[in-house]
């Protein structure tokens, strides 16, 4: 027995202990990522640390000593052991996913999204189901200031919550059109330029409209703005751009939506 721990030492090489000191750092990363969840005293995680040591020495002596019995075991014995923790330490953990999955370091990898998209197309999915009109106008290059003084200002951090009270059949600023500039809501209740039917691009003459959607095919035609409409009688979701107006559905409107506000600009296209 004395001799085969006398031949332990000699036994452990160099992958044995580059083994040893990346499951250590694991757990040492797992326990600082506990601590800031506020999981667990400092006891908790002395004995947490004492526990895994130990298993680590216990699985080199076993492997060395070829105690395949007691290895299956241990196996067995370590697996319901972290099954244990994941349990005990589940609201902890989901926490600091949370928390990590938060980590500026993942945004290098992620695919660009665009900050008024994703509440944009929220809002109007539900906005949609019922059935509630809406007309919102996303500023680009060309300034909308005459139209947003027209309107109530508000220069409040864009939510779908927020977009789904101000057009509220209740509301008193769901009359008209909210206009969003860099990510704002700058103001609601706005009014739009809008002409008839007959003066309307001709790719849109056809279109049986109501005034929402000539608001926007208008403004969509004398600025480089995006209008998003819902329609209050079908709750059909439209976006209009370049004088055109295009239905979207709800499942396709935020990828809809990302694809023409990263469209580049005039002054970006004369650049390039």
């Amino acid at each position: 027995m004395f001799t085969r721990f006398a031949q332990l030492y000699e036994f452990i090489g160099f992958l044995d202990v580059l083994q040893i000191a990346v499951m250590t750092l694991v757990f040492f990363a797992i326990l600082r990522l506990l601590a800031k969840t506020g999981a667990g005293s400092w006891i908790g995680r002395s004995v947490g640390i004492l526990v895994v040591g130990l298993f680590l020495v216990a699985q080199v002596t076993i492997a060395s000593l070829d105690l395949t019995e007691l290895s299956n075991v241990l196996d067995y014995v370590l697996s319901l052991f972290i099954i244990g923790l994941l349990i005990i330490f589940q609201p902890e953990l989901r926490r600091g996913l949370m928390m990590l999955g938060r980590n500026q370091i993942w945004h290098t990898f992620a695919p660009a999204k665009h900050a008024v998209a994703e509440p944009l197309a929220d809002a109007a999915e539900s906005l949609s189901r019922n059935c509630i009109g809406a007309l919102i106008a996303i500023q680009r290059e060309v300034s909308l200031s005459p139209f947003i003084e027209t309107g109530e200002k508000i220069d409040s951090r864009l939510s779908s919550a927020l977009i789904r009270t101000i057009f509220w059949p209740k509301c008193p600023l769901h009359d008209g059109a909210a206009i969003i500039v860099k990510g704002r809501l700058q103001a609601a209740a706005c009014q739009l330029p809008m002409k008839s039917v007959d003066n309307l691009a001709e790719s849109s003459s056809h279109l049986n409209m109501g005034m929402r959607h000539r608001a926007a095919l208008t403004l969509s035609e004398e600025t480089d703005a995006l209008v998003l409409v819902v329609s209050e009688e079908t709750g059909r979701i439209s976006v209009a751009f370049g004088g055109r107006l295009e239905p979207v559905s709800r499942e396709h409107l935020t990828r809809r939506l990302l694809d023409m506000l990263n469209m580049p600009t005039a002054s970006e296209r004369s650049v390039r």
